[in-house]
């Protein structure tokens, strides 16, 4: 196969990746009640770790004991940007989710210049302002009001996802461990947080599946093998075949096609102020990130990031 025949395969695939991501919060909105929040994860969590677990047994490939204790912390901390981030999207609209998570991309390099101790340049920290100002914008749309409840558990589950984003650096750094059976480890962890928890709290599982009618029950399947499965595998074997910061630009649009979905899908009202923030969000982290690239990440953190990404 020609090499630009090749690279437009990848790219397409990791375009697709980004648009199932930015339609995540659509659907998840539309299959999603407060009461069923914790039922929904939990059934999404053991289907798509089972689909892991089925293909990490295909390969014959045993999950090492540094692996099994990287991934289970991090499963902890990834269910909680799961549980935050559900529970907002049952509280705010999906433009407005899809939107503010994507701040995650300047949170991760402000928690991480903290930790390491290495700064970052002050354009970065302009870019941040312009993108946190889009947020207050778009949740205010043009009012001067608090924000919503689902729109501070988003900003919650964007910081939440920046300490994942840091801790999987930390956890896993140069260590030779697979990708494939960490994701696996984090999403079964997170199948058993949330299995636990439905048998106290909201709708039960079965309860949930009694109410899925055919309508919801492809949403959800969608949720769980385009969203879930098929963006992982395509982002790991992606990787290995065009550059990490291409695989960083082209999932980075996950938000445009956030916004994309909650405008012309969901149709969610926006004032001119709103469309002025959508704008401002877009600028602020595209700008942050290209920043971050350029000035601040070794190649060999460029790989592991876009390595590591978020699984969901």
């Amino acid at each position: 196969m020609p090499a630009l025949l090749r690279r437009f395969h990848v790219d397409l695939l990791l375009l697709l990746v980004a648009a199932s991501w930015g339609s995540t919060y659509l659907v998840a909105k539309e299959l999603v009640r407060p009461e069923s929040v914790v039922a929904l994860l939990a059934l999404r969590m053991l289907l798509a770790a089972a689909v892991m677990a089925a293909i990490v047994a295909a390969r014959r490939n045993r999950i090492t004991p540094a692996e099994w204790r990287a991934g289970v912390l991090l499963g902890m901390v990834l269910a909680a940007v799961f549980a935050f981030e559900t529970f907002g999207i049952a509280n705010t609209s999906a433009t407005n989710a899809g939107l503010i998570i994507s701040l995650t991309i300047v949170f991760t390099p402000i928690l991480d210049s903290a930790v390491s101790g290495r700064r970052l340049p002050g354009r970065f920290f302009l870019a941040a302002v312009i993108a946190i100002g889009g947020v207050a914008l778009l949740a205010s749309n043009g009012v001067f009001r608090p924000p919503s409840l689902g729109d501070l558990l988003i900003l919650v589950a964007a910081i939440i996802r920046a300490i994942h984003v840091t801790s999987m650096f930390a956890l896993t750094g140069n260590k030779p461990m697979n990708s494939l059976h960490l994701t696996t480890v984090q999403l079964a962890t997170c199948a058993i947080f949330f299995s636990t928890v439905s048998l106290f709290y909201g709708d039960s599982i079965p309860h949930f599946l009694v109410h899925l009618d055919p309508g919801r029950t492809v949403l959800f399947l969608y949720l769980v093998l385009a969203c879930t499965v098929f963006a992982f595998l395509v982002q790991t074997w992606a990787v290995r075949r065009t550059s990490p910061s291409r695989v960083s630009l082209l999932l980075g649009t996950e938000p445009i096609w956030a916004a994309v979905v909650g405008v012309t899908i969901a149709r969610d009202s926006a004032a001119l102020a709103g469309y002025v923030g959508i704008a401002l969000i877009l600028a602020g982290t595209a700008w942050g990130r290209s920043i971050e690239q350029r000035h601040r990440l070794t190649p060999t953190e460029h790989r592991t990031l876009a390595l590591l990404r978020r699984p969901e």
